[in-house]
């Protein structure tokens, strides 16, 4: 987690405010919108991590979804310097919280897991919304351990009666039953594309629809 961190701080270095105001990779966010829901996941994330280790269990955002989504857009529009610093605090305090664990199979609320699973969370979280900055790193800078975490993550959205097979290069990923549906491409797009996000080079075969991220 030390290295994604460290990549996604890199990207925020160059940032100015005209950057953050600049659309993002998600339809109907600026940049300023992705910032903002990391500083705010990485914050919630860390209370979990924190109220586990005291042997108490809390919602991730108070307030639920509709209390996160209006966070998110009220604190889209600030400074670079701003979103930057609030990014910055937000994950280190992650990390921190993560160092101090001293069982990770204590449970947490979110997705009623366990502190294990939050780091894997967090995992996701980070690498997917640094690509979704629409600046670099890109998904072909994934690691392939990361895509098949990623790919495990989202075997949900196979369609029903589908034998879905991903093939990149020398590796491979399948899942489903039913009729074989083979896509070939470079395995960081195949598994973008898995994610729902716009794969940098075209994608060989009969895309299915998805269904929704679980």
């Amino acid at each position: 987690m030390e290295a994604t961190v460290a990549r996604l701080t890199a990207v925020l270095a160059g940032l100015d405010d005209e950057a953050v105001r600049a659309p993002s990779g998600l339809p109907g966010w600026s940049r300023g919108h992705v910032l903002t829901h990391i500083a705010y996941f990485s914050e919630a994330m860390t209370r979990q991590v924190e109220e586990a280790l005291a042997g108490r269990l809390v919602e991730m955002y108070d307030g639920g979804r509709p209390a996160r989504d209006a966070a998110i857009e009220a604190g889209a529009g600030r400074s670079a310097d701003e979103l930057r610093e609030h990014v910055r605090t937000a994950t280190a305090g992650l990390l921190d919280a993560w160092r101090k664990v001293d069982d990770w199979s204590r449970p947490v609320t979110h997705r009623n897991g366990d502190l294990a699973a939050t780091v894997y969370t967090g995992w996701r979280e980070l690498e997917v919304h640094t690509v979704d900055l629409a600046l670099e790193p890109t998904s072909d800078d994934w690691s392939v351990e990361f895509c098949l975490h990623l790919l495990d993550f989202l075997k949900a959205r196979t369609p029903d009666g589908l034998h879905l097979i991903l093939v990149g290069g020398n590796t491979r990923w399948e899942n489903g039953t039913g009729e074989d549906r083979i896509l070939t491409g470079t395995f960081t797009d195949l598994t973008a594309w898995m994610a729902g996000r716009r794969p940098v080079r075209p994608i060989t075969g009969d895309l299915p629809e998805l269904k929704p991220w679980p």
